[in-house]
């Protein structure tokens, strides 16, 4: 799964490039609300960029390979999703983004727990 190695290091990337323009532009643009919206989305961006890329690394240790094929395309639905729609929140002011973050965030914990099944359950394969 060297792929999501890839897509993590890049959205890892952008999450400290996002944060650092969050913190040296933005804070003079967006209110103090729209911010902390911004900088929640760079953190989670963040934490499952390197979620995703342990994901990877995971495979040789892993019962069920398929199971983090699977646990990979929700950590990466979760940030398209959660942060995306935050940061689209925060610097757009679209409202509607709002009803897309908790679909994110609900990937996010499917990940979670479909990442300790990769290790629970029996191979199949």
């Amino acid at each position: 799964m060297p792929h999501f190695i890839i897509i993590g290091a890049f959205l890892a990337m952008l999450s400290v490039a996002f944060g650092a323009m969050g913190a040296h532009f933005l804070k003079n643009i967006l209110d103090a609300q729209a911010l902390s919206v911004f900088q929640t989305a760079s953190t989670y961006q963040m934490y499952h960029a390197l979620a995703l890329i342990l994901t990877a690394l995971s495979t040789a240790h892993a019962r069920n390979y398929k199971i983090l094929n699977i646990t990979g395309w929700l950590f990466l639905a979760g940030i398209i999703l959660f942060s995306g729609s935050l940061y689209g929140l925060s610097i757009f002011g679209i409202k509607s983004l709002g009803m897309i973050t908790p679909v994110g965030g609900l990937c996010f914990i499917f990940a979670w727990l479909s990442f300790a099944a990769a290790f629970i359950v029996n191979k199949t394969n």
